[in-house]
C-alpha cells in the first residue's frame, strides 16, 4: 500500500553569504584572530509532521517562498531531510521540472528516450510509448531536428508529453497545467485528470484554488516552511485567503 510519512522533518540549506572576501577584510580578521563563518543557514522546512495515505489527493498552498516546491522535491528524493524521518512506500513520479534531462543538440526523438530513461523507463517499455508521445506533442517532423531550434512552446509540448507518459503510483505535481497554447492546455488538462484518476496517491502544488477544490480531498497550508493548517480543502483555502487579506475566491457551498 502506498503511503508517505514525515515525522518531525526539517530541511536546512547552507549557502555562502559572499562569493569572495576582500583582501583587507581577510587581513584584519587574521590579525585579530576573528573567525568569520562564510555560510548562512536557511531553514526551508521546519518540524513537518504529515501522513499521506493511499487514495489521498493532497493540495499544497502558500505564498511564494513558503516551501511548497521544496516539500515536493523532498518527497521526490531530490533533497534528503536534514532532520527527522521520511518514509515513502511506492514508486514516485514527479512533474515539477519538465525539461530535466533534455539535450539541446539531440533530436526530439532522442530526447524522448533521454527523459524517459530518467523517469525509470526501459528501452522495452519506452518503445511501446514513443508513438503516443510523438502524437500527443503534435510536433511532427520537428522531432527529427535538434531541440535547440524549438520555440519555448514546442519544448514545453514535448516535455509535457514525455513527462505524462508515466503510469504513476505516487504522483508529485507542481504547476504544470500551463503547457502550450489554449488548445494544448485543454488536452494537457485532460491528460492530467486521467493521471490523477489512476494514481494511488497525489501531492499537488498549485496557485489555482479551483483546481485544488476539484481534484483534492485534503489540503495543506505552508508558511515559511511550517505547516499552518491541514484539513478539508474548502476550510484550508478559506483560512489561507482570509490570512492573506485578499478577496476570498468564489467557493462552492459546503456539502
Amino acid at each position: 500500500m502506498t503511503s508517505i510519512d514525515l515525522n518531525d522533518v526539517s530541511l536546512v540549506f547552507r549557502v555562502r553569504q559572499n562569493r569572495r572576501v576582500a583582501l583587507k577584510d581577510f587581513i584584519v580578521n587574521r590579525m585579530f584572530l576573528r573567525s568569520v563563518n562564510p555560510f548562512m543557514e536557511i531553514r526551508a522546512l521546519q518540524n513537518i509532521n504529515l501522513q499521506i495515505r493511499e487514495g489521498d489527493r493532497l493540495g499544497v498552498i502558500g505564498h511564494n517562498g513558503a516551501g511548497k516546491s521544496t516539500l515536493l522535491k523532498l518527497l521526490g528524493g531530490i533533497y534528503p531531510p536534514s532532520g527527522g524521518r521520511l518514509k515513502v512506500r511506492g514508486v514516485v513520479s514527479s512533474l515539477f521540472d519538465l525539461s530535466l534531462g533534455f539535450e539541446p543538440e539531440a533530436s526530439g526523438w532522442e530526447n524522448i528516450a533521454y527523459r524517459g530513461y530518467l523517469q525509470g523507463e526501459t528501452p522495452h517499455s519506452l518503445r511501446d510509448k514513443m508513438a503516443d508521445i510523438a502524437e500527443f506533442s503534435e510536433l511532427g517532423d520537428f522531432l527529427n531536428g535538434p531541440v535547440r531550434h524549438y520555440s519555448n512552446g514546442m519544448l514545453v509540448r514535448l516535455a509535457f508529453a514525455v513527462a505524462t507518459a508515466i503510469e504513476p503510483e505516487i504522483l508529485l505535481v507542481d504547476e504544470v497545467l500551463s503547457a502550450g497554447d489554449m488548445a494544448f492546455q485543454k488536452k494537457a488538462r485532460k491528460r492530467m485528470e486521467d493521471m490523477i484518476a489512476t494514481a494511488r496517491l497525489i501531492v499537488m502544488v498549485s496557485h489555482d484554488m479551483q483546481s485544488l477544490l476539484k481534484f483534492c480531498n485534503r489540503a495543506l497550508w505552508l508558511d515559511h516552511g511550517q505547516i499552518q493548517m491541514i484539513g478539508k480543502p474548502l476550510d484550508v483555502i478559506a483560512a489561507y485567503t482570509e490570512a492573506m487579506n485578499s478577496p476570498t475566491i468564489p467557493l462552492p457551498a459546503a456539502a
